[in-house]
């Protein structure tokens, strides 16, 4: 187990540490960033932050907190290793890019048994936590928050508009008696006309066998919250924020864009990743394109994608006339006849097209003046960091809460294109293989990349959007008056002899 100790932060004594927030994120990439970003901005405002995580994703992050320790910030982490083999579980497999698919649970039970040796670790820690701050995967954190006597903050990677959405659809009962999994039903309860299947709005677990009783218990821990840190900026979604907080009767600070806190290109090549190899790439070749004229392709941290849609969305990109940065990952898992085709298309667009295979520095390319638009799978972080970005998006959901974050932006604020799926594409019951063709690939990028009044619209409120996300975050903004605020809720008590 690694730890900074506080005396050896630079810069901070023990008695100006405000707040002592231990942030147990869940071990996946896009739930780790947005955490790691929301505990370094925590700590921008007083705060002790220590984060627990397990050793491979100690590789992750930590360049940005040797980064953040520099600037004198009071971060830390804390890892624990886990016990793989009383679950099961084989060798390395505290990654769980590892994990294989039929022992996804024994992972999530492994993760779960870290309450006890982390408990005794935090008791005898210095400063005593005065809040833990739990993913909203880990319901095992309540036990370990009650046990300690501290509050327990959720930690939220989606937006409140996706959360209202996915729990009036529960609480409302909304698709009883509807046989159809694929029929539209209306979201009750918003003033906005809002349609979503039950295949659309189904959470996560719910479509993994084995997690039912999984599910019950992360609502239970969401229940007993003491409130909810939320990567979102209440000027977006003023309305369903408000919402949410009086469904759920609870407190919720929107606390975003956390991917602001990074101003730099080194903390920004470094977020999420072990080196900063791509990132001087990318830059150069960004460097070289007319402003507004990238179309920027990326579905995030999702690592299979059917290699017949692979080659689709090549030849669809290649249609559209338009230079574009494409993220493959796992190319090397996607068979002769795809790399092959890969290859092929690599030479044929050579100078307009850049496939990048493997990890890329996401918002350092969409922060590029020479970035116009970005096709995302609708992962609540890649939807905010082009909001951030001021880009329009063309929406292409996977599955769960994509659609949802797919319908704010295309349906409720108006920055994006569709680009026609109707039904999740992976974490299917059945069999069946969703594919979108070349044409639909070409139609959506040419409409997101349109210089008429309809595409001029999109980016001019994409724009807007942009500038009001980044006014939340400095001083006097909504999202800094929160972090403040969450600050002040769960200090510490004053040292002894302070004056009253």
């Amino acid at each position: 187990m690694e730890t900074k100790d506080l005396a050896n932060i630079r810069g901070t004594a023990r008695d100006d540490i405000k707040a002592h927030f231990v942030f147990i994120p869940l071990m996946l990439q896009g739930h780790l960033i947005p955490a790691v970003d929301t505990a370094l901005l925590l700590a921008s405002h007083g705060a002790l932050t220590s984060i627990v995580v397990t050793p491979s994703y100690t590789e992750r992050v930590h360049r940005t907190i040797d980064i953040a320790k520099k600037s004198g910030l009071p971060i830390r982490l804390m890892e624990f290793p886990l016990d793989l083999a009383a679950e099961g579980l084989p060798d390395g497999a505290d990654d769980v890019d590892k994990v294989p698919p039929h022992l996804i649970a024994n992972y999530f039970r492994a993760l779960a048994n870290l309450r006890e040796p982390l408990e005794r670790h935090l008791r005898s820690d210095d400063p005593y936590p005065t809040c833990v701050v739990a993913d909203i995967c880990h319901p095992w954190v309540k036990e370990l928050a009650a046990k300690l006597e501290v509050p327990r903050l959720s930690f939220s990677v989606t937006c409140a508009f996706s959360l209202l959405c996915q729990h009036n659809v529960e609480r409302f009962n909304a698709y009883d008696g509807i046989a159809d999994d694929h029929e539209l039903v209306v979201v009750p309860g918003l003033e906005k006309k809002i349609e979503l299947s039950r295949a659309q709005s189904l959470i996560f677990f719910r479509l993994m066998p084995g997690f039912e009783k999984f599910t019950d218990e992360l609502e239970q821990a969401v229940v007993k919250a003491d409130g909810m840190l939320v990567n979102s900026f209440q000027e977006m979604e003023p309305q369903y924020v408000a919402r949410y907080a009086e469904a759920r009767r609870m407190k919720v600070w929107t606390v975003g864009p956390v991917s602001l806190f990074h101003q730099s290109t080194a903390t920004l090549s470094s977020r999420g990743n072990t080196t900063a190899i791509g990132a001087d790439v990318c830059q150069h070749w960004l460097d070289g394109k007319v402003a507004n004229s990238v179309v920027y392709v990326s579905f995030g941290s999702i690592k299979y994608v059917e290699p017949k849609q692979v080659v689709e969305l090549g030849l669809g990109l290649e249609a559209s006339g338009h230079p574009f940065i494409w993220v493959v990952k796992n190319a090397d898992l996607l068979g002769e006849e795809v790399k092959e085709f890969l290859c092929e298309l690599e030479a044929r667009v050579a100078g307009r097209g850049l496939l990048i295979k493997g990890w890329a520095p996401q918002v350092l390319i969409l922060s590029h003046a020479a970035v116009g638009s970005f096709v995302t799978h609708c992962g609540w972080n890649s939807t905010i960091e082009a909001i951030t970005a001021g880009l329009p998006v063309v929406a292409w959901p996977h599955f769960s809460e994509h659609f949802l974050n797919a319908k704010l932006a295309v349906e409720v604020l108006g920055i994006g294109v569709d680009v026609g799926v109707t039904e999740p594409v992976m974490l299917r019951y059945d069999q069946k293989v969703i594919v979108i063709g070349r044409e639909m690939v070409e139609k959506a990028v040419r409409s997101i990349m349109d210089r008429g009044d309809e595409g001029e619209e999109r980016r001019r409120r994409a724009r807007a959007l942009a500038a009001k996300a980044r006014a939340a975050v400095v001083e006097g903004g909504s999202s800094h008056a929160n972090l403040q605020d969450v600050v002040n809720h769960f200090q510490r008590s004053p040292p002894r002899g302070a004056a009253a």
